[in-house]
């Protein structure tokens, strides 16, 4: 056997007893310990955007949609932070669009010339 199967092999031994430390210390209010322990039985809560439903017409330009969001803003329907990520999914799929239309012209160009 080699040296890592041999500390792998000792260390596996040794789980048990030392989770058993490990949990002990948790429950006898070491933050550090318990902080461990929880992260290994209860995963970190990821954030999630609620679903919303408003008014958008996704062939309107740019302005207008985003006018839209901010309107649906404005009146509660949809909340800041989540018209802030929307705001910056249009601007993602308007920069893609403008690339999609700069290579399309250069194609017509080539194809001229």
């Amino acid at each position: 056997m080699d040296k890592r199967s041999k500390v792998a092999q000792a260390l596996a031994d040794d789980a048990p007893a030392v989770a058993r430390v490990v949990i002990e210390a948790a429950l006898e209010g070491d933050m550090q310990a318990a902080s461990l322990v929880l992260s290994r039985i209860a995963p970190t809560l990821r954030s999630q955007s609620q679903t919303v439903t408003f008014n958008f017409d996704p062939t309107a330009s740019i302005s207008r949609q985003v006018e839209a969001i901010l309107a649906a803003v404005s009146t509660g329907d949809v909340p800041p932070d989540v018209g802030k990520q929307i705001i910056d999914s249009v601007q993602a799929l308007s920069a893609i669009r403008t690339v999609e239309e700069l290579e399309q012209r250069i194609i017509e160009l080539e194809a001229r010339a």
